[in-house]
């Protein structure tokens, strides 16, 4: 659907995709997680699209880039589930992302104001 000229769903499709690896490390980043945990913790947030069908090419890609690592758990309730953490890589990642992060947010709402308030922006500006 376009939105003020452009395809607004290509340009959320875009945020989507480096927040889903930031969201992904942080949840990790607090504790040890099997593949429908972390779908589980993400469902709230709806914005992200984050589904099965793109949590586990993301796990795989972060594993081979060695940010993350896995091991197999029997489960008492079926099959053995694969729990992901954080290597020492993953967490120097999910610390520089955690700080470019708040960087550009401060550096985005001085520009474009609180989401709820579109007139700060013009406020902002001549601060």
């Amino acid at each position: 659907m376009k939105r003020g000229g452009i395809e607004i769903e290509g340009w959320k499709a875009q945020l989507r995709k480096g927040a889903a690896e930031f969201a992904v490390l942080s949840l990790l980043g607090r504790r040890e997680m099997y593949g429908i945990e972390l779908l589980d913790a993400l469902s709230g947030a709806e914005g992200l699209g984050i589904s099965d069908g793109t949590i586990y090419p993301l796990l795989k890609r972060l594993q081979a880039e060695g940010r993350i690592e896995a091991r197999w758990e029997p489960s008492v309730t079926g099959p053995p589930r694969k729990y992901y953490r954080l290597t020492p890589s993953g967490s120097a990642a999910m610390a520089a992302m955690t700080q470019a992060w708040a960087e550009f947010r401060v550096q985005l709402d001085r520009i474009v104001g609180p989401a709820s308030d579109p007139s700060a922006s013009d406020r902002n500006l001549s601060e």
